[in-house]
């Protein structure tokens, strides 16, 4: 991959001189994520949200077959637009078939992020293990991504829909030590508390940045679960409430899969009259702050 990476010549002067950078995932910022004009706006809030603490942002994605880590003005209505869903096992199709723009998933970006050399990476929410995996083997990828690169991971949580407790649990085995940022208990996305606890909290970025310096592994990554800010989250007995409504559908339709994630997001923004939208605006701004933050504090030491 070295010899199709691009770095941005913002993102490859920080990277030379010790500055602080975030890496971002593409796919919110397309027409596969949040619809227009709300993903525009999304790129916006979590690219100011970066500089305001000091460190530069790095849209990951390929483009006309080639995988960047940063993007210039040029590129950013392209961002902005239609584009093929990339996990990392799409990187090298992606390059070989010359994607006009692929656009990356958590484990695309953290991939692109660690071969950049970049360390930190903000997301909304990450997949997990999802619910009846024991008969479906369906666990994201973005786990093992999260557990194998040598990236800090900032997201809020995984998707309600998810079986959260064994996707903790596969973290866990896996080897990536889960940090909740200033709470207890690990966030479910739209609200601020799954009901599970955190292996471990931390209240600054300093000290997330000396647990990174310590691990036992280069190539181990980390999660810092951050929770949804308190005004923004969405009442947890709508959304449990949408939840099982959006699952039954799933289940008498067959939707499986990688289809069930639009389908019970659609339906959730459905019964909460809009308000998931501007929710998933204001934590993936958050969760870029609080990365900007870890950040710096690693740029510092």
């Amino acid at each position: 991959m070295a010899s199709t990476l691009v770095l941005s010549d913002e993102v490859q002067h920080a990277i030379d001189n010790g500055l602080p950078v975030v890496a971002l995932e593409s796919t919110i910022f397309s027409h596969l994520g949040l619809p227009s004009p709300a993903n525009e706006e999304a790129l916006d809030r979590c690219e100011t949200a970066v500089r305001a603490k000091g460190a530069i942002p790095a849209v990951t994605a390929v483009i006309d077959g080639v995988a960047r880590v940063g993007i210039d003005s040029a590129q950013r209505a392209l961002i902005c637009g239609p584009a093929k869903k990339m996990a990392e096992r799409d990187i090298p199709i992606a390059i070989a078939q010359r994607w006009s723009y692929g656009a990356t998933t958590v484990s695309a970006a953290l991939a692109l992020a660690e071969q950049a050399g970049v360390a930190v990476f903000a997301t909304g929410g990450i997949g997990g293990v999802h619910r009846g995996a024991e008969l479906t083997g369906d666990v994201s990828a973005d786990l093992d991504a999260i557990a194998q690169r040598g990236v800090i991971t900032v997201s809020a949580g995984a998707k309600a829909f998810l079986d959260l407790a064994r996707t903790l649990e596969y973290l866990e085995t896996a080897g990536a030590p889960v940090l909740g940022w200033r709470t207890d208990m690990f966030p479910a996305f739209y609200t601020r508390s799954s009901g599970l606890p955190v292996p471990h909290r931390v209240e600054e970025a300093e000290v997330v940045a000396r647990a990174f310096m310590a691990r036992t592994r280069s190539s181990q990554g980390f999660l810092v679960a951050v929770p949804i800010p308190e005004t923004d989250e969405i009442d947890p007995i709508r959304v449990d409430a949408a939840l099982a409504s959006a699952l039954e559908e799933c289940a008498s339709a067959g939707i499986v899969g990688a289809a069930v994630t639009p389908f019970v997001l659609g339906r959730i923004a459905e019964a909460t009259a809009g308000a998931s939208l501007p929710a998933n605006l204001a934590l993936a701004e958050h969760n870029a702050s609080v990365a900007a933050e870890i950040a710096a504090a690693l740029a510092a030491r």
